[in-house]
């Protein structure tokens, strides 16, 4: 019986994509560690990638994004859809820079450790999003390990086993437990929103 050929992590690789497929597609990565199975989807938009982040829609996928400058403009409390990430991680093309924006409050590294998110940088995604048009999006796995050591067969098995979304009731994962009253008022650039005015009696 041949032997199995081994798997060589390419020099600074601490991050991979794991298609169920076999496909191994190595970069960076950024964010919490750890790894996640799911859709691997993609993005065309420009900006706005918290927003997609946090949009209930995306659960269970991974987002490729086609912009290649993603996490330049940091992250803030105000351009969320939700308190916490839907989607499963994100996948960039440049290693995300220190902020350039004045309504940054925090890096996107440090916005994806806290929601325990994996971001993997360094990667094709041009070549990544023909792959998905031509093909249908694939179930994967993104890890991160900033030792770069990965299980690659281990990760293989993950992708393969994870059922897909065809038939997922994600309707109760994003789903809140609770009611909410809005208590905002009206946005302005450089305040957020105001506190919500009770609107004057009339008799």
């Amino acid at each position: 019986m041949a032997e199995a050929t081994p798997i060589i992590v390419p020099e600074g690789a601490t991050g991979v994509l794991v298609l169920a497929s076999g496909e191994v597609i190595w970069g960076r990565g950024f964010g919490a560690e750890g790894a996640a199975a799911g859709e691997v989807c993609f993005h065309t938009a420009m900006t706005g990638y918290q927003e997609i982040m946090t949009d209930p829609s995306f659960a269970g996928q991974m987002i490729c994004f086609t912009f290649p400058h993603i996490g330049n403009v940091g992250a803030n409390p105000d351009d969320v859809e939700a308190d916490n990430p839907h989607a499963l991680g994100m996948i960039v093309r440049e290693d995300v820079t220190e902020p350039s924006n004045f309504r940054s409050v925090e890096h996107l590294d440090s916005w994806m450790k806290k929601h325990n998110r994996i971001g993997l940088s360094g990667i094709d995604t041009r070549a990544l999003t023909r792959r998905i048009r031509g093909k249908g999006a694939p179930n994967g796995v993104i890890a991160h390990s900033a030792d770069g050591e990965f299980d690659i067969p281990a990760l293989i098995a993950q992708a393969q086993a994870w059922p897909g979304l065809e038939g997922m009731d994600l309707a109760i994962t994003v789903t809140a437990e609770t009611h909410y009253g809005w208590e905002g008022g009206v946005w302005r650039l450089g305040f957020g929103y105001e506190a919500d005015k009770p609107l004057p009696f009339r008799g």
